[in-house]
């Protein structure tokens, strides 16, 4: 992975928007599972194939999935975070997860969380962390006091939550209730 320049960072945002929450902004209509035909992102967009790559390439989160579709043509979709107004299923298969997940989270959404659990809120899912390290660097997107929140991915497993791990390896469920959350680790 390399850095990401100012521009190219501007593109990944503007990819992140149509892909995720505003297709119809870019005269695109995503397919069932997210996908859209690169060459349409492209024309789309105003970008080179080679500026895509290296968005692609140098994604900290590897936010973008490309593959071929069935009709050998690349397609392009985000790999998670897609908002509820956009009607699409990642067509995901459930996967049974770590012992412990990770969720961080701005210590002013703490409350509110320990009251009502984690909920995917405009989003399709709740998404975690494999490890709180990334569930710190999520959180730190919003705020610099962060608290990371534990998850009991086992005993929801047996009480017939489903997980689901995305191409970028962010975990995914529909809620988490909050008596399968405890507090790990506070920043500073």
């Amino acid at each position: 992975m390399t850095t990401l320049t100012r521009d190219q960072v501007r593109i990944s945002r503007r990819i992140s928007m149509v892909l995720r929450h505003r297709p119809e902004t870019a005269g695109l209509t995503l397919d069932p599972h997210g996908w859209v035909p690169v060459a349409a992102l492209l024309s789309a967009l105003g970008i080179s194939r080679e500026t895509l790559d290296a968005v692609v390439a140098g994604n900290d989160k590897s936010r973008f999935a490309v593959a071929p579709g069935p009709d050998g043509v690349d397609r392009i979709r985000a790999s998670q975070g897609h908002s509820r107004r956009v009607a699409i299923d990642l067509d995901l298969p459930p996967a049974v997860p770590p012992a412990e997940l990770f969720h961080g989270t701005p210590r002013a959404n703490l409350d509110a969380i320990l009251r009502e659990g984690l909920r995917p809120r405009s989003r399709h899912h709740v998404h975690l962390s494999a490890d709180v390290p990334t569930a710190l660097t999520v959180g730190r997107r919003r705020s610099a006091d962060v608290v990371v929140l534990a998850v009991a991915a086992t005993v929801m497993t047996g009480e017939g939550h489903v997980f689901h791990r995305s191409d970028n390896g962010v975990w995914l469920t529909s809620a988490v209730p909050v008596q399968h959350l405890s507090i790990k680790r506070t920043n500073p």
